[in-house]
């Protein structure tokens, strides 16, 4: 087993005690948890908990409203082709009869 190097200083010493990493060098400490986390990169989950990766096709699950449109965005209406972003709306998409939109996961969900 390899264990990683220290995500700061990239010390290649370090050791394991008690679930924690341990950095001899500058004495830092840090769980596999979040050693996991870094290498993931940015986590989206639809409203079923499913993980979205960019390129996914996702369903509409109630409806929307669009400020400044005279209508909203229906349940079911399928997004193709998403884009995950950091932020509160982390989707970002184009939706048929609105143009660029962004989405929060939590009204989608994965096809």
């Amino acid at each position: 087993m390899t264990l990683p190097n220290f995500p700061q200083c990239g010390s290649e010493y370090t050791y394991e005690d008690r679930g924690l990493y341990i950095c001899p060098e500058c004495a830092n400490e840090w769980s596999s948890e979040e050693t996991n986390q870094q290498e993931e990169g940015l986590v989206v989950l639809d409203a079923n908990g499913n993980r979205l990766a960019e390129g996914d096709s996702v369903t509409v699950i109630k409806d929307l409203k669009v400020k400044g449109a005279t209508g909203a965005i229906k349940q079911g209406t399928k997004v193709k082709n998403i884009r995950l972003v950091e932020g509160d709306h982390n989707i970002d998409c184009k939706v048929d009869g609105f143009g660029p939109m962004k989405l929060k996961s939590e009204y989608v969900k994965k096809l």
